[in-house]
């Protein structure tokens, strides 16, 4: 008995430490699904904001209207360069195993995780802001002409 209460213990204390282990890996592969779920989302606005922007440069000019449009693509440009800014540091910083496949992290690249994971929500609320107001204005001034 005195030489199986100890082999208990170990064992118990193992499963709860291996139990936890598995804990903090599945979270963070949830929260890089998370995050590249966000990514995935607004990935393909990258080509409405492309869209917008070429139809926005020709009005552009030096009247108050054609300054508002300049405006407007220059937020649609900012919103795209954030995104391609912040895939370059997330590629930096994460490698393929970690992306995709749930490496796990190191406590620097778990903290690395959730920085990034805020600024890709900073970005998202850019592109989606960004293409709402470019298509607000095109809509207003395209019904105040007809």
């Amino acid at each position: 008995m005195r030489k199986v209460l100890p082999l208990l213990i170990c064992t118990i204390l193992l499963l709860s430490f291996s139990c936890k282990q598995e804990k903090k890996a599945t979270e963070e592969q949830t929260q890089m699904k998370e995050v590249m779920a966000i990514h995935d989302e607004v990935m393909p606005k990258m080509s409405t904001i492309g869209k917008l922007v070429g139809e926005l440069k020709p009005k552009v000019d030096s009247t108050e209207m054609g300054q508002k449009y300049e405006v407007a693509m220059k937020d649609l440009q900012d919103a795209n360069t954030a995104m391609m800014d912040w895939m370059k540091d997330f590629g930096d910083r994460f490698n393929h195993e970690e992306i995709l496949n749930g490496k796990e992290l190191s406590e620097e690249k778990q903290q690395w995780l959730d920085e990034e994971e805020e600024k890709v929500k900073v970005v998202k609320e850019k592109i989606n802001g960004s293409i709402e107001r470019a298509q607000k204005l095109l809509n207003d001034h395209n019904s105040s002409n007809n």
